[in-house]
């Protein structure tokens, strides 16, 4: 074991320091065991402790901090390969000859320059593979370039059903090793900082260390000029002769080959090998300038797909609310995220829509999403009270206010104190009302009916209507300051015609809610009943059709729902045209007449005895005839 520290950078650079001693201090003392000429650095920096096999680094106070791997430490265990950061310095911990100098999650490149030389650099658009199917000299395709093809054949096959952008990684450089004498590789691939790599896989065939040294000059060269770079002669080549890195770890052979995607480098492949007998040439060059264009594709797509499903996820967890709204259409999964943004604040939220389209729904999963949820959600119908009433039931009243003022008596703003108040039908409030609900919203304090004492409160105010309020405002029914306050954050709830795909849904889950408390066994609805219910309008969304579920479940005979279980409005709709065609619903109508009109036929007219032929209730029979207009026809046959 030789632990020591090898300088990279800073007024030390390239001198290697021995941990010889127990307690190693560095710092800007000249008395240090390491001492840093820089301003930067504090006179007792660091030390580095010796314990046993073991080395602890232990920052002391310094001024500006010690960072190992890039993160700011006060006490770290050294693991071979660390970049110590001290000042402008930065120095590698290593064990043995063979250690990596880079951290794990980092790409330790080295900052030196690039001499011109006689290295040997290829653009991707000049590779004979991509170019032709002839040798530069212009002979035919030998055994060698057949192979190179088949591995090419390969590598494609092997990496494009794979989701992972470190499996792809991994896979693509195990595939590389099989026809490459390289010991090891790296995938390099730049973020938007071009600075910066936002991944980097390595593999080490002989060792699981990693990552190790990458020669910065050498990949900003390659993603600077599009085209690879290949060396045999780096240690005598006088183009590398200021790598550091690449020096010190004595490679001999290396080749980096840029991933490119619509004339765009999106990264490298890097390749190298300190085994001085073993020599990249240029069919290796031609071979990874293919394999890099077949792999920068895939890299791409894969790492959309990780964004794709990222943003996903975080989609989902921002939408991952609490509430009892039924659908899955698209206009619902934006109320959803309305209701995600903005059930955390404390804005006061203004929800419009027609009747029926489930506007205390929201308001109660604003609430139950919310920090008030522990809180109470008091929740008033502002058009089922007379004016006097809905007064006292708002803001209390105190004893003797009025006639039956027999007790003091709390309102439901004071009730709510802490959580969230719900005003449905809002445009329906008098003036008066409205002036004393705006100074609620603005100091947030009233006053008891019959009091003079003003009440402080903490809650949200949740408004609906189904009234259009700028046309209120304009007529001289609703305050244009009250407005204001309230429409801070407004949502309009989507009709049920604009969201027909929710209407399946919708009606199942009222079939069963029905069916449970009835007591009924109701499996499901009729492919018939499922038309009528996605070709009506639905004038009183929601409600009405939760209405109709229950009149169907109520009245039915069978445990299908329908289309006769259904209200009459409801089966005069016409189909859509998504759903099966006119003339398909025209003929089983016709055909349900004839049937019921040769059974009445058979029993002359009576209704009992027609009922028992068909199989039918006699109500049920009484609903079809009602339904299929045959009332008069019924009469002929009596």
């Amino acid at each position: 074991m030789n632990p020591r520290l090898f300088a990279v950078t800073g007024p030390r650079r390239e001198r290697t320091f021995v941990l010889a001693d127990a307690d190693f201090l560095i710092g800007r003392e000249a008395s240090n065991n390491l001492f840093l000429d820089d301003h930067r650095v504090s006179r007792k920096h660091c030390l580095i402790r010796r314990e046993g096999e073991r080395f602890r680094l232990k920052d002391l106070d310094s001024r500006n901090g010690t960072f190992v791997n890039d993160i700011k430490v006060d006490e770290r265990l050294l693991q071979p390969g660390d970049k110590i950061e001290i000042g402008k310095s930065e120095f590698v911990f290593l064990v043995d000859e063979m250690t990596a100098i880079a951290p794990e999650s980092t790409v330790d490149l080295d900052e030196s320059e690039l001499e011109a030389g006689s290295t040997l650099s290829l653009k991707t658009t000049d590779s004979v593979y991509l170019r032709s199917s002839q040798t530069p000299d212009g002979v035919p395709l030998a055994a060698r370039w057949a192979r190179d093809l088949h591995t090419l054949f390969q590598i494609s096959m092997a990496i494009s059903s794979i989701r992972s952008l470190e499996a792809l990684e991994r896979k693509l450089l195990e595939l590389i090793f099989e026809v490459l004498p390289a010991e090891r590789g790296a995938i390099l691939v730049t973020g938007e900082n071009p600075e910066r790599f936002a991944s980097a896989f390595f593999i080490d065939r002989h060792s699981n260390v990693q990552p190790f040294p990458v020669s910065r000059t050498i990949v900003q060269e390659v993603l600077r000029e599009h085209a690879a770079i290949l060396e045999n002669e780096v240690m005598r080549s006088k183009a590398f002769s200021g790598a550091e890195s690449l020096i010190f770890f004595r490679i001999e052979s290396l080749l980096c080959v840029p991933l490119m995607v619509l004339e765009k480098a999106l990264g490298v492949i890097y390749l190298d090998t300190k085994d001085r007998a073993v020599r990249f040439n240029d069919g290796h060059l031609q071979l990874m300038t293919a394999v890099a264009t077949i792999a920068a594709v895939a890299i791409r797509n894969v790492m959309h797909l990780e964004w794709l499903e990222c943003e996903n996820m975080r989609l989902q967890e921002n939408i991952d609310i609490e509430h009892d709204m039924v659908g899955e259409s698209a206009r619902l999964r934006d109320v959803h995220q309305f209701i995600a943004k903005v059930a955390p604040l404390e804005s006061t939220v203004l929800i419009t829509g027609e009747s029926g389209t489930g506007k205390e729904l929201v308001a109660r999963a604003i609430h139950r999403n919310s920090p008030r949820a522990a809180k109470p959600f008091v929740a008033i119908n502002c058009a089922v009270l007379s004016e006097a009433l809905l007064e006292s039931e708002l803001f209390g009243h105190e004893r003797g206010a009025f006639t039956d003022a027999y007790a003091q008596k709390k309102g439901k703003l004071e009730v709510a104190d802490g959580g969230t108040v719900f005003l449905d039908e809002m445009g329906e409030l008098a003036p008066a009302i409205q002036a004393k609900l705006l100074r609620v919203l603005q100091e947030h304090e009233f006053e008891r009916v019959g009091g003079t004492r003003p009440i402080k409160v903490s809650i949200r105010v949740i408004a609906a209507t189904n009234r259009n309020l700028e046309e209120e405002i304009k007529a001289g029914l609703f305050r244009q300051d009250l407005y204001y306050r309230l429409n801070v954050v407004s949502l309009r709830m989507p009709p049920l015609r604009q969201r027909r795909e929710d209407i399946p849904l919708l009606a199942g889950h009222f079939a069963r809610k029905y069916a449970d408390k009835s007591k009924r066994q109701v499996h499901g609805i009729t492919a018939e009943a499922q038309a009528c219910l996605l070709a009506y309008d639905w004038p009183g969304n929601v409600r009405e059709l939760e209405n109709a579920i229950e009149r169907a479940v109520v009245l039915g005979s069978t445990d299908l729902i329908l289309a006769e279980d259904l209200p009459e409005a409801i089966l005069d709709a016409q189909p859509p045209a998504e759903s099966a065609s006119l003339e398909y619903h025209q003929a089983l109508r016709e055909g349900k007449r004839q049937i019921i009109l040769r059974a009445l036929d058979q029993a002359k007219g009576e209704y009992s005895e027609a009922a028992r032929l068909l199989g039918l209730h006699v109500n049920n029979l009484h609903r079809l005839i009602r339904t299929l207009d045959l009332k008069h026809a019924a009469k002929k046959e009596r």
